[in-house]
């Protein structure tokens, strides 16, 4: 275990609230990193899980250096456009955008699950303080003056009940609070592992367009100017010994296209087999619909036991003879004094 350090015991709220989201972005970046099926027999990773000194960073700098990247370790790299259809072209395009429209829609999705749970909890404070502001009126001790009420009992019967009905919304928001925490940790950080899935693609996509394919394309670009070049030295005349280093030139930047085309498809490849990963969590919308029902069905059902056993205590308040008024009835259309 860590130490924890004394300043740890003075956090401010927002302190709290900041960890706590790191907490949780972190354990979802390892839980989706140790489902990846290439990356769960990763060395690297499993020292990462495994290793308990405190050079963790030094060890796992020494077995990078000993490790090629990916290209260069996958047996398939080469073979990669063989595993492509024709078309890889048009339907990595419609994954991509296929995919940015789920994650608006999840991202919404989100941000309102994420609104639920907090009114849920916010909902549960102001029903505390209820609560307690009825129980502050029932343990009042403020003499009542003999001319305030035709009955000197009523404000006592009434400070004895008030009282009492704190307990039951001290209940409601324990239930509530138990609603939020629930979505929270039920819907909204399964919509943020999602969410997190869906963002590593977006930036893989990316990457695979300012990376492999624009190196690819600007190294045909390259070549093609290398052969307008060697044309216009051959219709000048141009020394021997400068068209030679020409065509040398052109040689190694054909032998650099293939390698950089040979990446490109590799590239496509995963991004094939990430696709492929991302329709594979995409059942996991029905989960969460069916936890953010199971909550509310649980949770409105749990608060309505709770406000049904309040209702009978309310009796008391109500009698409406013996020595106690009933509430004043609300003046029709608004008019409190009559001539």
């Amino acid at each position: 275990m860590f130490p924890i350090h004394k300043t740890c015991l003075f956090l401010f709220p927002t302190d709290r609230e900041f960890i706590e989201s790191r907490r949780r972005a972190l354990k979802r970046f390892i839980n989706l990193v140790a489902r990846h099926p290439p990356f769960s027999e990763d060395v690297l990773l499993k020292l990462f899980l495994s290793f308990s000194g405190s050079d963790v960073q030094n060890k796992l700098r020494e077995l990078v250096q000993g490790m090629g990247d990916e290209f260069l370790t996958c047996r398939l790299a080469t073979q990669a456009k063989d595993f492509l259809p024709a078309d890889i072209q048009a339907q990595f395009a419609a994954s991509r955008e296929l995919i940015r429209n789920i994650y608006n829609s999840f991202y919404k999705l989100r941000d309102r699950a994420e609104r639920i749970a907090s009114r849920a909890i916010d909902n549960a404070s102001d029903l505390l303080i209820f609560g307690k502001e009825l129980s502050a009126l029932g343990s009042d001790t403020t003499p009542l003056p003999s001319w305030a009420a035709l009955n000197n009992n009523t404000w006592g019967t009434l400070k004895q009940a008030l009282k009492g009905l704190s307990v039951e919304f001290a209940l409601l928001a324990d239930k509530a609070v138990q609603q939020g925490k629930q979505e929270e940790n039920d819907v909204v950080e399964k919509l943020n592992l999602f969410l997190d899935l869906l963002q590593s693609y977006k930036d893989l996509c990316e990457r695979h367009e300012k990376g492999v394919l624009h190196k690819h394309q600007r190294a045909l670009h390259k070549y093609s100017m290398m052969k307008k070049q060697m044309m216009s030295a051959t219709v000048q005349n141009k020394e021997p010994e400068s068209v030679e280093q020409l065509e040398s030139r052109i040689v190694e930047q054909e032998n650099a296209i293939l390698t950089m085309e040979l990446r490109n498809y590799f590239s496509l490849y995963c991004l094939h087999q990430e696709t492929q990963l991302i329709h594979i969590y995409l059942p996991l919308t029905s989960h969460i619909l069916g936890a953010f029902v199971n909550s509310q069905i649980q949770g409105h059902k749990e608060m309505s036991k709770v406000w049904n056993e309040l209702k009978p205590k309310l009796s008391c308040l109500f009698v409406g003879s013996s020595n106690m008024p009933t509430p004043p009835l609300s003046p029709p259309d608004g008019n409190f004094f009559s001539n």
